[in-house]
């Protein structure tokens, strides 16, 4: 049975997660629905975890890296609707995962990230080298598809995931300001955010009863709940 939530700060989850990696790699999973500050959270814990150690042995494998490229998905009819489960190369993320699990520490792994400025996957934009914990952050890293079994793969791969949820308006203000910035208009942000972002959001809200802790940011820190 889940616990109450506590009030945590930042180091207490940084040491959770070195005193919980050992030999080998580390991969801990971030998920949540769009908006709900992964990104933030993930590279906070990673440069704290970094400057504990003393050395970089923590790095972001963000699954937005594996966005479907917008050929692709105009081709498809589907460019509207970017960022929906089907949006991303599933295979090529789980792949990247089982690589990131089974190379040897010091043999180099390419990694793609994502840039917000042109929209676009950047092929190899971060290399893991070793590194020993791996910060994966993505909306669906939770998600059971009972039918393709694709997302279903991520979560055993990840040693634990947390779900990071966030207050509903929160999430709409974050991503009304996001889409502006990426270039649209606002009644265009607006018609996104309503048509496909908060349908997404209700998605991955499903997910959260999977995740090894549920986190909410506060002041200062994080409101932790256990599974």
């Amino acid at each position: 049975m889940a616990g109450e939530f506590v009030e945590r700060p930042l180091s207490w989850l940084a040491r959770r997660v070195r005193d919980r990696a050992g030999d080998g790699r580390y991969l801990l999973g971030i998920a949540g629905p769009p908006g709900a500050g992964k990104s933030t959270l993930s590279v906070a814990l990673r440069d704290l975890i970094n400057a504990e150690a003393g050395g970089a042995v923590a790095e972001i494998a963000p699954m937005d890296g594996y966005h479907l490229i917008n050929d692709v998905l105009r081709a498809r009819g589907s460019l509207a609707r970017k960022g929906e489960p089907d949006t991303f190369d599933v295979d090529g993320y789980v792949a990247g995962l089982r690589q990131l699990r089974s190379t040897p520490l010091g043999q180099p792994v390419a990694w793609p990230t994502f840039d917000r400025t042109i929209d676009a996957p950047v092929p190899g934009g971060v290399v893991f080298d070793r590194q020993s914990i791996v910060i994966t952050e993505g909306n669906y890293l939770l998600l059971d598809d009972f039918e393709t079994r694709q997302w279903s793969a991520v979560r055993a791969l990840l040693d634990e995931c947390w779900y990071l949820d966030a207050a509903r308006d929160a999430i709409e203000n974050r991503l009304l300001r996001r889409h502006i910035r990426g270039g649209r208009t606002p009644d265009a942000a607006a018609k996104k955010v309503r048509d496909s972002d908060l349908r997404n959001a209700d998605l991955v809200a499903t997910t959260s009863a999977h995740a090894d802790l549920v986190l909410c940011e506060r002041a200062g820190g994080y409101a932790v709940r256990e599974r």
